[in-house]
């Protein structure tokens, strides 16, 4: 597709005369789900240098891993995964002792170009996960999945995790996204010495054995997938096809699944999920987004948010109100206005005590010696501007007050993580969840000083690090009185140095033509198609 059709193609009738024109999706509509939403992947592969939330959602469908999650029934009626049970994958069974975990392998499973999946794939994929740095190592880390000499092969169908620490993350963490198996010799064959893992072929191509397969993939606009009728580790999915396409207007996302022409519109702006609610056009549905939050993240390697005083100005010039009106538009759980940053409880996310306080503000920079302010950058995501940026322009004109003087920098999705990665941003307006839910996950992978990816920050404090570690020691150990009680001390920290100020807690909003059915809300935010179903 050329620019001039790209463009013609972000209208309405453009997008419905290229969506009903897509080979793919005229071959049947039946068993073809057309989803749309604001951005893609950037990288086919989880464990890829600077792979997006996008991308996760590939690796998810096209990827199997030894076990997942359990599906749970909320309240409402509608359905997530859930944290507290482990299911098989690819593996069958698995058996713990003090020292580890063995798992034994389906013998029936095989990669998408029919090669078997053996216990040598799961060890190679296990060893890249912990190699290739950046985010996928860290998160390796957060279940204490740390070096290769962890992870060994007994037979061809027989794999085993020895532990290097107690954790009570370990199982947990090896149904997440990013522990993937790979057809190991396919990555090889297209590996260098200069990437010895194989990223640049995986980036653009997919090598597993899960029950979708790409067949398509155009970057910014599309991705295409057909499922792989030759998976076995699941109830083999309704749907043949999904057909994934990009649409950077809100507007327009909302007129197509209004209209009828799309199936799914997913992670609607919470202005449409309301007003859709109310019209009953459409299903609707929206899940708090698990360990999640939006917030400002400081970098407190350079001045002025080196210094603690200006840090919490900043949070106390912060509108919170405003961005829960004119944003959120109520759709969204609050985290300002606590009594204490000390929470009552170990739920999570907990609110801060920061509340809109221009006078407090004001004389919290008059201490830090800045009275007369000074001029920053405040940097976005362009991928989810649809809420970053107006949160940005509310900040914005809010700290004008304290004469803080900003610009408001938009940073391309595709290149988001990789700036992220630089730590060289001063004032951030960003997401992050984590996708195991405890607090001390959270606080390990934003909070925790030798955290290279979401302390973006740059952050660190020795003794909030002990905090953290000690925290997640004391849930391996049950001592559930002593975690509860380091886990307050931990919160109380780090919001009390406000390198980070949370906003609010989001919903993750999904419409979707009342024919489409099996929707469950998954830790990673993105869509599992193996669960979808569309009648006529």
């Amino acid at each position: 597709m050329n620019r001039r059709e790209f463009l013609a193609s972000t209208t309405i009738a453009g997008l419905t005369a290229l969506l009903d024109g897509s080979d793919a999706f005229a071959q049947s509509k039946q068993d073809t789900l057309l989803v749309i939403s604001e951005g893609g992947p950037n990288n086919l592969d989880v464990q890829g240098v600077g792979a997006n939330r996008p991308g996760y959602e590939v690796s998810w469908n096209c990827y199997d891993r030894l076990v997942s999650y359990g599906i749970k029934t909320l309240a409402d009626g509608s359905r997530s995964y859930d944290q507290t049970t482990i299911v098989p994958e690819l593996a069958e069974r698995w058996d713990a002792d003090t020292k580890g975990i063995t798992f034994h392998l389906r013998k029936d499973a095989t990669f998408h170009d029919g090669t078997p999946v053996k216990a040598s794939d799961v060890k190679w994929s296990f060893d890249r996960a912990v190699s290739v740095g950046g985010f996928p190592t860290s998160q390796m880390a957060a279940g204490s999945l740390l070096k290769p000499e962890q992870f060994s092969t007994l037979d061809d169908y027989t794999f085993r995790v020895d532990f290097v620490r107690p954790d009570a993350l370990t199982l947990p963490d090896i149904a997440v996204v990013v522990p993937a198996i790979y057809n190991s010799a396919l990555v090889k064959k297209n590996s260098t010495d200069n990437d010895p893992w194989g990223l640049e072929f995986t980036k653009t191509n997919t090598a597993g054995g899960g029950a979708f397969k790409v067949d398509k993939w155009t970057p910014g606009t599309e991705v295409i997938y057909f499922r792989n009728d030759d998976w076995r580790s699941g109830p083999l999915p309704k749907l043949k096809r999904v057909i994934w396409r990009n649409v950077p207007s809100a507007g327009n996302r909302r007129a197509l699944v209004e209209r009828g022409d799309v199936d799914i519109s997913f992670d609607l702006p919470a202005k449409d999920y309301a007003e859709l609610k109310a019209k009953g056009s459409v299903a609707v549905q929206a899940t708090p987004v698990s360990n999640g939050m939006w917030c400002i993240e400081l970098n407190v390697t350079k001045p002025p948010f080196d210094n603690v005083r200006v840090r919490q100005a900043v949070a106390y010039a912060v509108p919170y109100q405003k961005i829960m009106d004119a944003v959120m538009f109520g759709e969204a759980k609050p985290l300002f206005g606590a009594p204490s940053n000390t929470p009552s409880d170990t739920t999570w996310p907990s609110p801060t005590s920061y509340r809109t306080d221009v006078a407090k503000a004001r004389a919290l920079l008059a201490e830090a010696g800045m009275a007369d302010g000074f001029e920053t950058t405040i940097s976005l995501d362009a991928g989810q501007a649809t809420l970053s940026e107006p949160i940005a322009v509310l900040i914005q004109e809010s700290l004008a007050a304290l004469n803080i003087r900003t610009t408001i920098e938009k940073i391309p999705g595709s290149n988001w993580r990789g700036e992220m990665l630089k730590k060289s941003m001063p004032f951030m307006v960003n997401f992050f969840s984590g996708w195991l839910d405890y607090p001390e996950y959270f606080f390990f992978f934003t909070y925790h000083g030798q955290n290279a990816v979401f302390n973006t920050m740059g952050y660190k404090n020795p003794d909030l690090d002990q905090l953290i570690d000690t925290a997640r020691s004391l849930a391996a150990s049950g001592d559930r009185p002593a975690y509860e009680a380091t886990v307050k001390r931990m919160v109380t920290l780090g919001y009390d140095q406000a390198p980070r100020i949370p906003l609010f807690q989001p919903y993750l909003s999904v419409a979707s033509q009342k024919s489409v059915g099996g929707y469950v809300y998954w830790f990673h935010r993105q869509l599992d198609y193996r669960s979808l179903t569309k009648s006529a």
